[in-house]
């Protein structure tokens, strides 16, 4: 599947244009924007569609997948005026894996430089397993120097013996290779990848939340990645493999009707908490492979309830084991976000609350230049995160970056999305 190209070139913005891509098991969605002088971001690309091919983050038919990318890109380039090459794309689900590390290094009385601090970084990345994993992100959550912790920046100090945690995001290394392939196919390169909670977290977190401690809860439809924030940093990330799409199995299943009527009765009657109304109101259920339109089930909504409200339960209950386990339990604070397409499923933020007995509010993404309505809810918060992580993204992993490109490290990856160009 070739992108049509527009031939009107893309005009170029202070710092350039950015294509984000994130792709999910519902929907692929692409936005194009500038970056101005002064930071700040302006839409002028909007594409999404039905996901083809995609479950839970990973390719399932090439055909299909690369066939909804391109629909989404090419969307987003009309809209825009004009063609982009490179794309930032989302990782999320059980791609997803999460450590904390330690390091440590003596400094022999010097002063803290840009070098020491990519020393530590490299140190961290260089405990992962590579054949199975690739670095998504490597985020420094703490320095300390000489034992003295908190510190914020050790750059310009001078100590004897310089330590950080590093929080390490990693992904399947298969999984991002069959992405690339796919985007690659599309005739787009990957420029980096971005864990889908943690560009979720930028989108909708305000800063008091990610200082004091909050949990963020993306809801998609293959699976339910989460993350914790303290003292401004990342530092757990991690995923269940429930999703809204596994809700709408169960009640096709359950109620036995198709996955389409089964979605429909999902956003327009279901809900996750019980009311006392519900046995008296009654809802219509398409019977499956019923085509006569008399032939149509009544039930009360009391049985759609209960088909929904054990899944959305077993969610929660597993992101509150996760979390019990963590090291990061501590630093969870007391709010929850939850953001997400299946978040705004009725009584999810009442369920939420009670089983992870924390404070939970709706979030929806930060106001952006040139966004639409229709795209500006909790649906598209990872996509749109995704261009805000452009501009917060933390000082460390810019400096690392210009390291691996000076390095010539990512010079294989690139050759191996020009032979897929190439060839295909």
């Amino acid at each position: 599947m070739k992108r049509q190209k527009v031939q009107k070139p893309l005009k170029k913005g202070s710092n350039g244009s950015i294509a984000v891509l994130d792709i999910g098991t519902a929907k692929i969605a692409c936005f194009i924007a500038y970056i101005d002088s002064a930071g700040e971001i302006k839409i002028v690309g909007i594409g999404h569609q039905l996901a083809r091919g995609i479950r839970a983050g990973v390719v399932t038919d090439f055909a299909e997948a690369e066939t909804s990318i391109a629909n989404a890109v090419n969307a987003a380039e009309q809209m825009a005026g004009g063609t982009v090459e490179n794309v930032i794309v989302s990782l999320s689900g059980g791609n997803l894996n999460s450590r904390n590390i330690s390091i440590e290094m003596s400094l022999f009385g010097e002063e803290v430089t840009d070098r020491d601090i990519m020393d530590i970084i490299e140190q961290a990345r260089a405990s992962i397993a590579h054949n199975e994993h690739e670095i998504l992100h490597s985020i420094p959550v703490s320095y300390y120097l000489d034992g003295a912790r908190g510190i914020i920046d050790p750059r310009k100090m001078f100590g004897k013996k310089l330590g950080a945690d590093v929080h390490m995001i990693t992904g399947q290394a298969g999984v991002m290779r069959n992405l690339a392939h796919c985007i690659g196919r599309c005739h787009l390169n990957v420029e980096e990848y971005i864990a889908a909670p943690y560009a979720s977290a930028l989108s909708c977190l305000d800063d008091d939340e990610k200082q004091l401690g909050v949990t963020l809860i993306d809801m998609g439809a293959g699976s339910t990645s989460f993350c914790i924030m303290a003292g401004g940093k990342n530092i757990y990330t991690d995923s269940v493999p429930i999703g809204g799409i596994h809700v709408t199995n169960d009640i096709a299943r359950g109620l036995s009707t198709s996955i389409v009527h089964a979605e429909r009765l999902k956003t327009l009657h279901g809900s996750a908490i019980a009311t006392v109304s519900d046995d008296q109101v009654m809802i219509e259920v398409p019977p499956l492979g019923e085509e006569d339109s008399d032939d149509i089930n009544t039930v009360p909504r009391s049985m759609l309830v209960g088909v929904i409200r054990p899944r959305v339960e077993e969610v929660f209950e597993m992101i509150r084991s996760k979390i019990e386990m963590s090291n990061a339990a501590s630093f969870a604070g007391k709010r929850v976000v939850l953001t997400g397409g299946a978040s705004q499923l009725l009584g999810v933020r009442e369920m939420a609350s009670n089983i992870l007995g924390k404070q939970v509010r709706l979030g929806r993404p930060h106001e952006l230049a040139g966004l639409a309505e229709a795209v500006s809810g909790p649906a598209f918060a990872t996509a749109l995160g995704m261009l805000e992580y452009r501009v917060k993204k933390p000082v460390e992993e810019q400096m690392f970056d210009a390291h691996l490109h000076r390095g010539g490290l990512r010079a294989g990856v690139e050759k191996l999305v020009h032979w897929f160009k190439d060839n295909f």
